[in-house]
């Protein structure tokens, strides 16, 4: 980790957010959807906090409490990934900068998708809160609830835009055909999971 990278656990929230506005790149959006994916886990935990005398509700305390670091943990790591995605593109054209952009977006995918597994593994939670939570902090739900979907959207968008991004710096040689088509795949089955979370976050708000 370079010396000018910061971590979102560590970093007060306004100096955070000020690098975020930043013309840096490091963090970007994918840092921004693992942030917003600890805020969904966050809230989901203090839900299940406040649903008291419920088994169910004790475990997703402590496995929220996990999601919750690890999402963190992402958007350190996504951080450092733009970094280096960014000094990719900043070389000088030749052979040697389209390899450099090629690995590094593949990380840059790479990331964001893991970031949105993150996401994902919040949705059963989600699911869990809305039957068994108290409701007198359902609100608090809700929010949880829209902040995962913003979350799954952005990852499944900076995804995609790498992946755009990747196409256009291929080379018939680069051996990168498994990878994009397992990308491609990753990037379906996030928008399947991602109109799961729409029709909770729906029916959350009807309720």
């Amino acid at each position: 980790m370079s010396h000018d990278d910061i971590v979102p656990a560590e970093t007060p929230l306004e100096e955070w957010l000020g690098r975020l506005a930043e013309a840096r790149g490091a963090p970007g959006g994918g840092a921004a959807c693992a942030v917003m994916t600890a805020i969904s886990a966050a809230l989901l935990g203090m839900v299940a906090a406040y649903t008291p005398d419920d088994v169910e509700a004790e475990r997703a305390v402590g496995r929220l409490r996990g999601r919750r670091r690890a999402a963190t943990r992402a958007a350190e790591e996504d951080g450092v990934r733009s970094a280096a995605f960014g000094a990719s593109l900043a070389m000088s054209d030749g052979p040697e900068r389209e390899r450099a952009v090629r690995q590094a977006t593949v990380e840059a995918i790479e990331s964001s998708l893991s970031i949105g597994r993150i996401g994902v593994s919040l949705l059963d939670d989600v699911r869990l809160l809305a039957d068994i939570g108290n409701r007198h902090v359902e609100a608090d739900l809700r929010v949880a609830a829209e902040a995962l979907r913003a979350a799954l959207e952005g990852a499944h968008l900076t995804a995609e835009a790498n992946l755009d991004l990747l196409e256009r710096h291929r080379t018939q040689d680069d051996q990168l055909d498994p990878r994009v088509e397992e990308f491609h795949q990753d990037l379906a089955e996030l928008a399947e999971k991602r109109s799961e979370c729409d029709s909770i976050a729906t029916h959350l708000r009807s309720r």
